[in-house]
């Protein structure tokens, strides 16, 4: 394929406005599936994708167009997920393309991750082209949102096309848009290869297989590669690329996305951004400038249930790290729940996918620990600690101040529930930065602790707000605060896996929630069980889980009341020595409940 006629681009929106929907119908307009293996959100292959309704790994389809001026294009098509927590995928698969489609619900209008997203572009210096989809829908306002793209993003959307990825209506017209108006792929042909390894996953039977985008020369079957990040050479086995079928060919020439098997076992030589060169070319080969690498904001431990399955549980993190470069996770020991991994994410949906894979592709059965963020301590002796794991909070006498990241949140919104989301940013420690006006909408920018926004912060503002507000955010640095642990015990042993950090004035609170919520998922004894939840060595709450009772009286009739007050004592001795020798039992579905602590 010659490489004018080659199109590289991806299709970024806000979650929901239609962008693997629109994948659909650009397949089936330019015949990649037949109609009978066509199904709803095709590239969405994951289980977890189907179930959820929304897109968290970017897809890369192989399209061929004929266009009206004869010419046949090749058209290399990344559909993108449109979560915060998925930005990382985002912003990787922008570095493979010379063109983005700014897709734009007409129903909605431009929302914080649309906004977000043409930032990711801009950075990227592509070549970008809006699009207003869901122009099906009686609701759509296809002026209102051309003015707001004009707005907001700056985009001169005047001429933006209108489209409806759901019945189809103008796709053929935008497919003559994406080869007339986005660019050809910049390279050097007759340069020695260079190619950009976009992503990569493991396969049971292919081993690790490789996403590349090709910048100079060309890949070739049974080509000796080397990766210049660990050095590693390889010969190359296989080639393709998807369609989204995986296709077999011979070549993959300058400009081109696809894929290459190297029969590669150890995971470790394949680093998501490196550069791929030809092992036999004696030219000193430059590195592409790759990605910059993602900084994990939300910290959680994993634990197997069953003390065998860690080997199980590493070598599984390891094959989903391959697959998703935005995922770190070190070794970590614990007294309670023994050896376990501790995992970094870029936020909670991002931790939810991650323990939901890690169950249902490796059948693993796993222990969470309270989600936290990484806050800086400062110590008298002028030393600073990077603080993962409340567990490993220095000795309070040792600590000078303690500091935590922030973010810089955007909110959309329709101006009328401005009122409830000022309120819920006030209650979270927030500061107001700017708020704005497009149209009948409100743009709110705050300043908000993260810690206050992992939990449930992107649920109280859709609950606030009907489902119509927008929510995106950018960490801004860290500042002090008034931070503490509070620890929770349970039949006065501390239970670390539960203990958390937050702000001295909400500690009360939540530590009373958390031991509340345990009172009932926490089966009852034969002993009385209390819950406490500390500040160093003083309560701040607590609850008691009554004992199971036998009435040891049942068989005294009448008589004298000492025999009946005599077996009372002797069961409550009975129970005291139980208390100080029994174990208590908490159920692994306690630790997950627990946790989920809602305003």
């Amino acid at each position: 394929m010659n490489q004018k006629n080659i199109r590289n681009f991806a299709i970024v929106a806000h979650i929901d406005h239609g962008k693997s929907t629109l994948s659909d119908r650009l397949i089936e307009c330019t015949g990649g599936l037949q109609s009978r293996e066509m199904k709803e959100q095709v590239l969405d292959s994951m289980d977890i994708e189907r179930e959820r309704g929304i897109t968290i790994k970017a897809q890369t389809v192989r399209l061929n167009y004929t266009a009206k001026d004869g010419q046949t294009y090749q058209l290399n098509l990344m559909d993108t997920p449109g979560h915060v927590d998925f930005s990382y995928e985002v912003s990787r698969s922008l570095a493979a393309c010379e063109g983005a489609l700014i897709l734009v619900d007409a129903t909605q209008g431009v929302q914080a991750q649309t906004l977000a997203n043409a930032y990711l572009a801009l950075d990227n210096d592509l070549e970008m082209l809006p699009v207003l989809n869901k122009i099906d829908l009686p609701s759509s306002d296809v002026q209102g949102t051309r003015e707001q793209i004009a707005d907001v993003i700056g985009l001169d959307a005047s001429e933006a096309l209108c489209v409806s990825g759901k019945t189809g209506e103008g796709v053929p017209e935008l497919l003559e848009e994406i080869v007339h108006k986005l660019p050809s792929p910049r390279g050097d042909e007759n340069a020695s290869t260079r190619a950009l390894l976009v992503d990569s996953w493991y396969d049971s039977y292919l081993g690790v297989v490789i996403l590349v985008r090709v910048v100079d020369g060309s890949l070739k079957r049974g080509q000796k590669i080397r990766f210049m990040a660990t050095g590693a050479e390889y010969v190359v086995e296989k080639i393709g690329y998807f369609t989204p079928k995986m296709v077999d060919t011979d070549i993959l020439a300058t400009g081109e996305i696809g894929f290459i098997i190297t029969g590669m076992k150890t995971i470790h030589d394949c680093k998501v951004g490196d550069t791929i060169i030809d092992a036999r070319c004696s030219e000193k080969s430059e590195p592409l400038p790759g990605f910059k690498p993602s900084v994990p904001v939300v910290f959680s431990s994993f634990f197997p249930v069953e003390a065998d399955d860690y080997p199980d549980l590493r070598d599984s993190a390891e094959k989903l790290a391959l697959n998703d470069a935005s995922f770190v996770f070190t070794t970590e020991k614990s007294s309670a729940l023994g050896f376990g991994l501790r995992c970094g994410f870029l936020g909670l949906l991002h931790m939810e996918i991650i323990s939901e894979r890690l169950r249902r592709e490796f059948n693993l059965t796993l222990i969470n620990t309270v989600p936290s963020v990484l806050y800086k301590v400062y110590l008298r002796d002028g030393s600073v600690i990077d603080l993962e794991n409340p567990a490993d909070m220095p000795d309070p006498t040792r600590i000078a101040s303690i500091e935590e990241p922030w973010v810089r949140a955007t909110i959309m919104m329709p101006d009328k529930y401005m009122g409830g989301i000022m309120s819920l940013c006030s209650e979270r420690r927030g500061v107001q930065e700017n708020i704005s006006y497009v149209g009948n909408r409100a743009v709110l920018v705050y300043q908000l602790p993260l810690s206050e926004i992992v939990f449930d912060f992107y649920d109280r503002v859709k609950s606030l707000s009907s489902g119509y507000a927008s929510f995106d955010y950018v960490v801004q640095g860290y500042q002090a605060s008034d931070l503490v642990k509070v620890s929770i015990l349970v039949n006065d042993e501390n239970v670390e896996p539960l203990s958390f950090m937050c702000h001295r004035s909400f500690a009360e609170k939540r530590g009373r929630q958390i031991v509340e919520r345990l009172k009932d998922l926490i089966p009852r004894h034969q002993f009385k069980i209390p819950l406490q939840a500390a500040i160093g060595g003083k309560i701040i709450a607590r609850e008691t889980i009554a004992a199971y009772r036998k009435d040891v009286t049942a068989k005294c009739y009448g008589g004298d009341i000492t025999r009946k007050r005599k077996l009372l004592e002797k069961q409550k001795e009975g129970k005291k020595r139980m208390r100080t020798f029994g174990n208590v039992e908490i159920p692994q579905s306690a630790f997950i409940n627990a946790l989920k602590v809602s305003d």
